[in-house]
């Protein structure tokens, strides 16, 4: 078997052409044709329809054409797997976390975690929180970040995982803004409801906002316009001016220095959730046992600046989060 032939396969059944097919191919007509034939006799059925044209697929082929993405699939993951063991003397890091921290935090926390002399090829699982859990206790990842709320706690054993405090992310409410104002305000009226740019059911993000919903000093008069997965969603349509939605500051923070969203609510409406960085304590690879070694630095480091006195209001929680300094 030769990979050459699956995608030629895949490629005339797409096509319907042997022509068509061989110029995506960058081959010869002949030569693609060949290597047809050679794929059926390894199976031992007929894949092509000679008989008509355009080209079709034989009742075997059509049911092969979906075996044969597949195995592409699989054999391209594997190479992929294995050659993400060291390489030109690098090790390779791969981090399961959130689609908001890996999009609003991760970039200026691997500029600042990398070791300059021995730098780490760095993989990135982005999911929502379940997926990118799973994915890391299934062993598909080296790292897992991820947000912590002791109402909504993440249950990693810690005889198996150690653990790493990365900082807070205060989740708040955010609006559009109007001449330098909220377009919305929370907690708006019966008269004057406010939309609701909501997480999908079941997200952890969206678990954090019915629990500041659950404690809010006064009843929200809402209703529900727009729910999604991703913050970043709802962050465009805040925005836009649809609504109000809870977001992390990461996600926010861009929008907000240029002047597009604003505050709906005071701190009553927000609330801290810590963001955890997370190792399987029985994967002894140097390059996360590094990393994790740096970041216990750090975290030390910001207990030990907290203890000295107070801080500048931000100053610690904004330091943490970008990843403690150099």
């Amino acid at each position: 078997m030769d990979i050459r032939w699956l995608q030629d396969f895949l490629s005339l059944a797409e096509a319907g052409s042997f022509t068509v097919a061989a110029d995506a191919r960058h081959s010869s007509q002949p030569a693609l044709s060949r290597r047809i034939q050679a794929l059926e006799a390894w199976l031992g059925v007929e894949l092509i329809d000679r008989s008509r044209y355009p080209t079709t697929l034989t009742p075997s082929g059509k049911i092969f054409r979906a075996h044969a993405a597949d195995m592409i699939k699989k054999i391209l993951d594997s190479r992929a797997e294995l050659q993400g063991e060291p390489t030109s003397g690098s090790e390779q890091i791969t981090f399961a976390l959130p689609h908001a921290l890996a999009i609003s935090r991760f970039p200026v926390w691997w500029k600042e975690w990398q070791d300059d002399a021995n730098r780490p090829v760095c993989r990135l699982l982005a999911a929502n929180v379940h997926d990118a859990v799973t994915a890391f206790v299934a062993g598909r990842a080296d790292v897992l970040i991820c947000f912590h709320h002791a109402q909504q706690p993440i249950f990693l054993d810690p005889e198996r995982y150690d653990r790493v405090s990365l900082g807070t992310e205060w989740l708040k409410p955010y609006s559009a803004a109007r001449q330098g104002q909220p377009t919305w305000r929370l907690p708006g009226t019966s008269r004057n409801p406010v939309s609701l740019l909501s997480y999908s059911s079941g997200a952890f993000l969206g678990r954090m906002v019915d629990l500041i919903r659950q404690s809010a000093p006064e009843h929200l008069h809402a209703h529900p316009a727009f729910e999604s997965d991703l913050a970043d969603v709802l962050l465009g349509l805040a925005i836009k001016g649809h609504g109000v939605a809870w977001l992390p500051e990461g996600t926010a923070e861009k929008a907000v220095s240029e002047g597009k969203l604003r505050l709906a609510g005071d701190d009553r409406w927000a609330l801290p959730i810590t963001v955890y960085a997370y190792r399987d304590l029985a994967h002894a690879r140097s390059a996360v046992v590094k990393l994790m070694a740096t970041l216990q630095r750090r975290a030390q480091r910001m207990i030990a600046q907290a203890e000295r006195g107070p801080q500048p209001i931000g100053a610690l929680r904004d330091e943490m989060m970008r990843g403690g300094g150099a």
